[in-house]
């Protein structure tokens, strides 16, 4: 069996917050960068996320709705609070000695459900705003299929703190600045970062985002190679509100 025949690796459920925060010059996301250990995309910049637990599908039945939609939601309100010690999407900020006792905790595997239950919170899965679905296909390589959801950094919401396990820096950022420094060589993304961020970079505020983002559908977005010119790209579909949806594939960083 060759490389090309070869089956893909079983999808891992994931989800990714895209966190806003306003600014007079231009929205500022929430970045992290990833230490450069980490099997998959070592050393770039992402947004916050990663892979569904059992404990965030099993808290998703107390909730109407799609299941993999809430379960999503949950699981990217959860690795917020773990990477970045943000709270959003609960019904209120927790005072900082509280929001440090859950992370703490979460870190300790404890569930989200029981930590927020033992503090008085509750979940306010109506901040996500569904964004993007995707799911690059590799060969010999972990393979993510992850929802991508907006928020509004809350008000009264603290500085965010890295956690120094799998990130080693996080920071706030305009799209547009991340691309710049990305151009220059100073950082590195990877090709889905690259394309959400040329998404983002369009929009002066928050409500934009939100806007555009409920006007396109979110569909499953499997890149492909396709020959063009005598070139190879890496290409993704053209309707769903991404201004650039090809690169040429010896440039794309695909993880």
């Amino acid at each position: 069996m060759t490389d090309d025949d070869a089956p893909y690796p079983e999808p891992i459920p994931a989800a990714t917050l895209v966190i806003f925060r306003d600014t007079p010059a231009a929205p500022e996301l929430l970045i992290v960068e990833r230490a450069r250990a980490m099997a998959f995309a070592g050393g770039a910049l992402v947004f916050p996320g990663g892979r569904i637990d059992p404990a965030d599908r099993m808290m998703s039945v107390a909730h109407s709705g799609d299941p993999d939609d809430i379960t999503a939601r949950i699981a990217a309100i959860r690795e917020t609070i773990e990477e970045a010690g943000l709270p959003v999407g609960l019904n209120r900020v927790p005072d900082a000695a509280t929001l440090a006792m859950i992370r703490a905790d979460l870190h300790d595997n404890q569930p989200l459900g029981g930590l927020l239950a033992e503090h008085g919170l509750a979940l306010d899965l109506d901040q996500l705003v569904p964004f993007a679905r995707w799911c690059p296909k590799h060969r010999n390589m972990r393979i993510f299929d992850t929802l991508f959801y907006l928020a509004q950094l809350p008000d009264g919401a603290p500085d965010p703190i890295v956690d120094e396990t799998e990130n080693t820096r996080v920071f706030w950022q305009s799209a547009q600045g991340v691309l710049d420094d990305a151009d220059a060589g100073r950082v590195t993304i990877i090709f889905p970062t690259r394309r959400n961020l040329e998404r983002l970079a369009q929009f002066g505020s928050f409500a934009e985002a939100q806007a555009h983002a409920r006007a396109h559908p979110v569909r499953m977005i499997t890149p492909w190679i396709e020959a063009r010119d005598g070139r190879e790209y890496l290409c993704i579909p053209d309707d769903l509100g991404y201004p650039i949806t090809h690169e040429m594939l010896d440039a794309a960083n695909r993880g």
